[in-house]
């Protein structure tokens, strides 16, 4: 028998919001059974694309869809979105170390790498929507 997926949905707008996501993230992941080190993994990812809606677009929403059915392969699929300006330099962000906040310049870059899949989608001045996905 195969579930579907469970989802939990969160508008961004504060850096609390960011907060409540990663927490509900991360015990989502571990009641899952991922491992501590990946569970922690996904909240860091929560927190990270979470912090780049609040800093870049001002609001926006983060779903983290999970599936965890019998029959069929467990995962994690966080899906932040918003309406901002969008990504500009796309390539150099995902190069890392490219910012025009003054941070680190990793937030996108690391989350790409800490998870086994990721997609984004992004137009100057129509926004951007990251996928990412963690197997179990």
């Amino acid at each position: 028998m195969s579930s579907s997926p469970n989802t939990l949905f969160f508008r961004i707008e504060t850096v609390h919001d960011v907060s409540s996501a990663r927490r509900k993230g991360l015990m989502l992941a571990m009641d899952m059974g991922f491992q501590t080190a990946d569970a922690t993994k996904i909240a860091v990812v929560i927190s990270e694309l979470g912090r780049n809606i609040v800093s870049y677009a001002g609001k926006g929403t983060i779903t983290v869809l999970s599936q965890a059915g019998d029959n069929s392969r467990k995962y994690i699929k966080i899906i932040a979105d918003d309406r901002g300006p969008g990504i500009k330099n796309l390539n150099q962000v995902l190069d890392g170390g490219y910012t025009t906040s003054g941070g680190m310049g990793l937030g996108v870059s690391g989350s790409r790498k800490l998870m086994d899949e990721f997609n984004i989608r992004t137009g100057e001045g129509e926004g951007t929507t990251i996928t990412a996905l963690k197997w179990l």
